[in-house]
């Protein structure tokens, strides 16, 4: 039994892997697409909303999980109405990535992750496996809330209360 035990606890210190505060050069680098077609870098999206918390949704139009979590994420925005929503859907078709934002009515900034979601240098650096992928940052930048796939996460909601 202390085998097991003690195989437990090294199999948990091994699987630890510490919350990064900011994000890597790469991921500040990669190119994101607008609405209008624009290009720009996730570093860019970040300084628009310097001094304020941001809301960070990966998402696609096609996942069942992100569109059930739609009616939650709508109630933390009427909730927390001066922290900045932003979206980054992972779509490969632009017409279905910009329907669904006028379906569900997703209110924010919108941008695509035109290599969708197993590929580039944000989704390698949030190592992302699922989506939604939420992330919160704070006013001066730092993430404080890193790859949570529930958007009702109490995480969330404390790290959006504290000023």
């Amino acid at each position: 039994m202390k085998k097991v035990v003690v195989l437990f606890c090294i199999l948990m210190i091994g699987c630890y892997k510490e919350q990064p505060v900011s994000f890597s050069e790469a991921a500040n680098l990669e190119m994101l697409i607008g609405l209008d077609n624009s290009k720009i870098t996730l570093r860019e999206v970040l300084l628009k909303h310097k001094g304020k918390k941001i809301l960070i949704d990966v998402w696609a139009s096609w996942c069942k999980d992100c569109i059930v979590g739609f009616p939650d994420l709508a109630a933390l925005q009427n909730e927390f109405p001066d922290v900045a929503y932003v979206f980054l859907s992972t779509d490969f078709s632009k017409p279905s990535w910009k329907r669904a934002i006028q379906k569900y009515q997703l209110r924010g900034e919108h941008y695509n992750l035109p290599k969708g979601m197993n590929d580039g240098d944000f989704i390698d650096f949030i190592n992302l496996s699922w989506i939604p992928t939420y992330m919160v940052i704070n006013e001066d930048g730092t993430i404080a809330v890193f790859n949570e796939t529930d958007c009702s996460a109490k995480e969330i909601r404390n790290a959006l209360e504290k000023n």
